[in-house]
């Protein structure tokens, strides 16, 4: 499981360096590009999970290469600029970002900000996941139950994480698909509950008091995953 990415879009340098240090220190991947004509290369190599965009750059504005970026990537887009004006929030809210932080700015709220944004559209940045006794290591991709390895594939591995992220709470299959996929969900009905098939008979659900989870429908596009055993 590769670490969420996050590309950078700022002409500082010292704010890049200090920003790319703490971004992998917390366990990021970062790109970083200082022009927007940078940023388009990077954003079709890399496929960020998040942008961090400056206002103010050599050749043109945030704002505008915002509506561009909405046409290409739901990723969350982040503004960190040294426009403070309440017009200019406004301005970067409704041309497509969804946070706006102002220089200069402290790292943990940075960070908790690019964590809330990256839980809304169902990222962990968190290495390991527990609902004990499962076990995930979202960087190596190894899952344990009861101390036994389960073997997963790519896709089985992103939908288990997607429903640990939320025991208990209804997903509807538009949203499984967008959170575990990052896509939007055309025609996915078999796929989803081909998925959930096998991840049913891996994690032992279904064997007789022996399962310590399950995956129930609910309503009629919907599903629920849930601790059943303690």
């Amino acid at each position: 499981m590769e670490k969420a990415k996050i590309l950078m879009v700022e002409d500082e340098v010292n704010v890049l360096f200090m920003n790319r240090e703490y971004l992998e220190n917390e366990g990021y991947d970062v790109v970083s590009a200082s022009t927007i004509a940078q940023a388009r290369f990077l954003l079709e190599e890399h496929a960020p999970d998040l942008i961090l965009l400056d206002v103010m750059l050599p050749d043109g504005l945030g704002w505008d290469y915002c509506i561009e970026l909405r046409k290409k990537t739901n990723a969350p887009i982040i503004y960190l600029t040294g426009r403070d004006e309440n017009e200019s929030v406004v301005k970067g809210l409704l041309r497509g970002g969804d946070d706006y932080v102002t220089k200069p700015y402290d790292m943990n709220v940075l960070g908790a900000r690019i964590a809330a944004q990256l839980r809304r559209a169902g990222i962990t940045a968190e290495r390991i996941l527990e609902l004990p006794p499962l076990v995930i290591d979202t960087l190596t991709g190894e899952v344990t139950l009861s101390g036994s390895p389960v073997s997963l594939t790519k896709k089985e591995l992103q939908l288990l994480i997607c429903f640990v992220q939320f025991p208990g709470q209804r997903l509807s299959r538009e949203e499984i698909y967008r959170r575990a996929w990052g896509e939007s969900a055309d025609n996915t009905s078999r796929t989803i509950t081909v998925h959930i098939t096998n991840l049913r008979k891996k994690l032992g659900m279904g064997v007789e008091r022996d399962g310590w989870f399950e995956i129930r429908s609910s309503g009629k596009e919907g599903y629920i995953f849930s601790k059943v055993r303690y």
